[in-house]
């Protein structure tokens, strides 16, 4: 089985058999991709230094043994040199064999210390395979009485600033590079992941130009909306704030068929004026003014969007103090929290869409990366780490394959990946809630070592106050 075969998220047939057998056959493709790991990566230079006593001509399997005997577990200080190495012009090949294309970052640690990343051309493959299961996910559980009728998201999405390392590699947050991306143009927004907003709008550099627009672009294609989200909980709420705080002006917009003058950015405003706004349309106006109107905004979302089916936005983890909120807003439709996400890789997929938030699972996607566990100790989340006992006689920490935790049982997620990441420690805890076919279910709980922080969004603040990176405690 290829490691990113190819599928149509719209057929659900053949996609019901895709997933089966990815979970399936988790042992197998586990296998496979640490095969296709060390043969591309096992030369470089930091793989080198524990490998070097392989002798030429090794077998796939002799590899990996040496791999797991010898390679230790890594934390972020040990691939550092490296990256801060590749960030000054150094080849990429001293951490893997493909070229690197971006640092993504990542600030969800202990005192906000920034993270970067090595991530390379495939990992952005990897995200439109994880997007496309997920669509079809929705499609088999949420949507399988439209066949071929689809409708449209009012999901909100942002690119975050970014900036440039002193060689000229792009430094951005995963999103924003997967948002630049060709497979994002093409694919997503413009093939499976029919969305209201704009491209523009989300690759807008303005965070208030590119909200407004976005909800604006929402309000006038509400006929059509069949979900609403965004990417986490809180996103999507700051962004119903937003429309409570500037609901008049866009019903404006749309009586008069004409965008405010200070959405200034000029391919953004283009977009819109061409593709959305297109003349004046007071009646859709005065009926979205006479909703908006009316206070409190309980069941604000079903009001504005009478055909949605559910908020699709990650709703677990840290994100779970915000689900009475989107209860609030969304008077009963349905919660759903579709992936468990890290910048290290995309990870976990929810098998089971319509589960409520506290059960929801996630299946680790075993063709993504090397995935591999250490199992913790059941004290307190801020001060947790690895049990003393889950250590061999020379001291290092024991690790357990993806098909071998047991359930019930809380593990630290360890990864390997073809961009340059091998054996590291991600940080996040994961209970064994379950099996699907051979392939684990876990529940994200907590950060080994670490206190989860998040940002307070205020009212009245800038709409740029969410934009930042947040760690995905999904």
């Amino acid at each position: 089985m290829a490691l990113l075969p190819e599928f149509d998220p719209a057929d659900v047939g053949a996609g019901r058999g895709l997933i089966d057998r990815l979970t399936a056959d988790a042992a197998a493709l586990q296998r496979d991709v640490l095969t296709e790991i060390l043969r591309r990566n096992s030369h470089t230079e930091y793989l080198r230094g524990f490998l070097d006593r392989v002798p030429p001509g090794a077998s796939a399997a002799d590899l990996r043994e040496a791999f797991k005997e010898r390679v230790p577990v890594s934390e972020y200080e040990d691939i550092k040199p490296y990256v801060r190495r590749i960030a000054s012009g150094e080849p990429s090949s001293i951490l893997c064999s493909e070229p690197i294309t971006h640092l993504l970052t990542s600030s969800g640690t202990s005192g906000g210390q920034l993270k970067l990343f090595p991530s390379t051309a495939e990992k952005l493959d990897q995200r439109l395979f994880y997007n496309g299961v997920q669509a079809l996910l929705r499609k088999m559980h949420l949507h399988p009485d439209q066949g071929d009728r689809r409708g449209k998201g009012m999901y909100l999405m942002f690119i975050f600033p970014g900036s440039l390392t002193s060689s000229g590699l792009p430094i951005m947050a995963s999103s924003s590079a997967y948002y630049h991306s060709s497979q994002f143009r093409e694919h997503d927004i413009g093939g499976f992941g029919r969305c209201t907003s704009p491209i523009e709008a989300v690759l807008c550099p303005d965070g208030r130009q590119s909200m407004y627009c976005q909800l604006l672009c929402g309000l006038l294609d509400r006929g059509v909306v069949d979900h609403v989200g965004g990417t986490f909980a809180n996103a999507f709420i700051r962004g119903i704030q937003f429309l409570e705080d500037n609901w008049e002006e866009m019903c404006s917009n749309i009586r008069t068929g004409r965008l405010s003058d200070w959405i200034a950015h000029a391919p953004l405003r283009d977009a819109v004026a061409a593709r959305h706004l297109r003349g004046p349309d007071p009646a859709l106006a005065d009926e979205i003014a006479s909703e908006c109107a009316r206070k409190p905004w309980d069941g604000i979302v079903r009001r504005l969007w009478p055909g949605a089916r559910y908020i699709l936005a990650i709703v677990t983890g840290s994100m779970s103090q915000y689900i009475p909120v989107l209860e609030s807003y969304g008077a009963g439709l349905p919660l759903v929290s579709p992936m468990y996400v890290c910048t290290e890789c995309a990870a976990g997929i929810n098998l089971n869409p319509l589960d409520l938030p506290s059960a929801v699972s996630y299946a680790l996607l075993p063709n993504i990366a090397y995935f591999e566990f250490a199992e913790v100790t059941h004290g307190d989340d801020e001060k947790v780490q690895a049990s003393t006992g889950l250590y061999d006689n020379l001291g290092k920490l024991k690790l357990v394959d993806l098909v071998d935790v047991k359930i019930g049982r809380r593990y630290e997620l360890v990864v390997t990946t073809f961009a340059g990441l091998y054996r590291y420690r991600v940080g996040d805890l994961l209970t064994v809630s379950g099996f699907y076919n051979a392939t684990p279910l876990f529940r994200f709980t907590g950060r080994c070592g670490v206190i989860l922080k998040l940002r307070e969004y205020k009212r009245g603040g800038s709409p740029e106050g969410h934009f930042t990176s947040i760690r995905a405690a999904s």
